[in-house]
């Protein structure tokens, strides 16, 4: 079980992080400027209103190998999702008078809209790919009928979740203070 959590945690990482760098530079420079963020904020609304896990096929046959298709999957779904909460986000950064904690709330936020569909598009892939981690030890479970393993595979992918979201919680918290501290400070 230690290496399919392993697994699945290093497939949402090499596809996650660099998503969200970019896509937190893209959707930054959209959202502030007006004009830029009208024309772009419905031209990326086409992909990303396609499901990530729909692009698995074409990733599949342009990388013929599994890992490295799953991988920009992953990346891709987060991109899209990255650069419009972002770009949101820093759209209510202007409104409020360039207050930074409401850009620091923003761009957690969409770290964690991303980081749940990148982990979402990491299990579906599993299951569907193999051969390992959760998403394939959970459909592996199924397969063999084992419901117990199935809910323990569950509550893993559950908790690791969770815990993934209050880390950025906590990040954002605590950058929160830091920006606090320093306005009474200044």
């Amino acid at each position: 079980m230690f290496l399919d959590i392993l697994a699945s945690l290093q497939r949402l990482f090499v596809g996650y992080i660099p998503a969200a760098v970019l896509g937190s530079f893209i959707g930054y420079f959209i959202g502030m400027n007006s004009m830029i963020y009208q024309l772009f904020r419905l031209i990326f609304q086409i992909p990303h209103s396609i499901p990530p896990i729909a692009l698995l096929p074409i990733a599949l046959i342009a990388f013929q190998e599994s890992e490295s298709a799953a991988i920009i999957v992953v990346f891709l779904g987060t991109l899209w999702t990255m650069i419009i909460n972002t770009a949101i986000g820093m759209r209510h950064f202007k409104r409020q008078n360039n207050n930074f904690r409401v850009a620091i709330f923003h761009l957690f936020h969409a770290l964690k809209v991303s980081i749940w569909v990148a982990w979402f598009i990491v299990i579906a892939i599993e299951m569907l790919t193999g051969p390992k981690g959760l998403g394939f030890t959970l459909w592996d479970a199924y397969k063999a009928g084992n419901a117990d393993y199935i809910i323990q595979v569950i509550i893993y992918i559950g908790i690791i979740g969770f815990m993934l979201d209050q880390l950025l919680d906590f990040a954002a918290y605590i950058l929160s203070q830091m920006v606090s501290d320093g306005k009474k400070s200044s």
